[in-house]
């Protein structure tokens, strides 16, 4: 017979392995935040702020400067380009897995790409020849220097103020120099590193390092299908049990990857209230009993962008969470679901809307939450430029 996993079960799970209910979440020292993107997997990071807000949200205390020194002092966290074309930040371990079963895929499409905007642009004869002596050229240039941005090197060799069309023949078609897709490609690569960024830690914009020098060694060199399959191993048991389609959406991978990595890994079947779905052979047992806890999440954190299948956890809710990109807002959590937003007023103050009545308890544990964010930041104001805000997030930022 099938096991079943029902709703409330994966729930517990989640708040558990996600470090969010009462008593899982990470000691705030400075192993924490590397705890707490060890039991996500990765960190959703192409919003920097959400970085941030996601880590501090699973850590009893904590501050900002405590995720910074990770990022940038302890390096046991490293920003990368991973699934589905996204960046994240991960432990060194993951990371490794990330760059061989994802990452190195991404990088061929990319530079497929590229090649074609360079062609385009009346780079004559051999293009592929040209475009790995500018990779190497923008490589060098960038060791020279230990850290730079894209308008730097492109002072260091002329090639790389090599003019791009983006997006032609659309109305936001754009141009720019060829250094900025080179290092994106040599960061798909693995062999340059996002770094600290220009500005505050809400900053969009960072200085590029070679790997060599950000990670000395660089990331662990893991065989393509080894990698895929722990991968696999190591997301169920953050978000397991789930469907296939939820693992072959989270991975960015095909329908055949999918199959040959299931293959290999020999998950069990189990019966999601009527949904097929998978979990590892050895965790079928039932989740503990969990008392139920509060959270605000930022936008495009782990937690909800970790499957596709989101019902069980966000119910009918989505169209006024989600913006027209498909990217998940500011989120209150009760319990292990979703039951509103919430956004950060022009004034600083952190107001929330619930989308149901989920009485007194819930009102005041997550009250007691917005008060904690808006000690964290502070002056702080936060923007949505990585994504389009929610009806809702912009209806509750004024």
């Amino acid at each position: 017979m099938t096991p079943r996993t029902g709703v409330q079960d994966r729930r517990a799970r989640l708040g558990l392995r996600h470090r969010l209910a009462a008593g899982a979440q990470a000691a705030a020292q400075p192993g924490g935040p590397a705890e707490v993107a060890r039991s996500l997997v990765a960190v959703h990071g192409t919003d920097p702020s959400s970085v941030y807000l996601g880590i501090l949200a699973r850590l009893a205390g904590g501050d900002i400067e405590c995720v910074q020194r990770a990022l940038y002092q302890d390096r046991t966290l490293i920003r990368l380009l991973g699934m589905r074309r996204t960046v994240f930040v991960a432990t060194l371990d993951n990371a490794a897995l990330i760059q061989a079963a994802c990452s190195r895929a991404v990088a061929a499409r990319e530079r497929r790409k590229l090649l074609g905007m360079v062609a385009e642009s009346g780079v004559p004869g051999d293009v592929d020849g040209w475009l790995s002596d500018v990779e190497q050229a923008a490589l060098g240039a960038l060791t020279a220097r230990g850290e730079a941005t894209a308008a730097e090197l492109a002072d260091d060799d002329p090639r790389l103020r090599t003019q791009i069309v983006l997006s032609r023949g659309k109305r936001y078609e754009g141009r720019q120099n060829v250094s900025s897709r080179v290092l994106f490609l040599l960061a798909a690569q693995g062999q340059v590193v996002r770094g600290r960024p220009r500005g505050s830690w809400t900053s969009h914009q960072y200085r590029w390092s070679p790997m060599e020098l950000w990670c000395p060694g660089g990331l662990a060199d893991w065989p393509t299908w080894a990698a895929e399959v722990e991968l696999a191993r190591r997301w169920l048991r953050a978000y397991g049990p789930a469907t296939p389609d939820d693992l072959r959406w989270w991975a960015g991978w095909g329908k055949t990857q999918l199959s040959r990595v299931l293959t290999e890994l020999k998950p069990a079947e189990v019966d999601l209230d009527g949904v097929p779905g998978i979990a590892l052979a050895d965790d079928l047992a039932p989740a503990p009993e969990v008392v139920p806890w509060a959270a605000l999440l930022p936008g495009l954190d782990s937690t909800p962008m970790g499957w596709q299948q989101r019902d069980w956890f966000l119910g009918p809710h989505g169209p006024r969470l989600f913006d027209q990109a498909g990217n998940i807002g500011p989120t209150v959590w009760w319990d292990g679901r979703i039951v509103g937003s919430w956004a950060q007023h022009r004034d600083g103050e952190i107001v929330c809307r619930f989308l149901e009545d989920v009485g007194a308890a819930a009102a005041t544990a997550v009250d007691a939450a917005a008060q904690r964010l808006a000690g964290v930041l502070g002056d702080v104001r936060l923007s949505a430029r990585t994504r389009g805000r929610t009806w809702l997030e912009q209806e509750l930022a004024g």
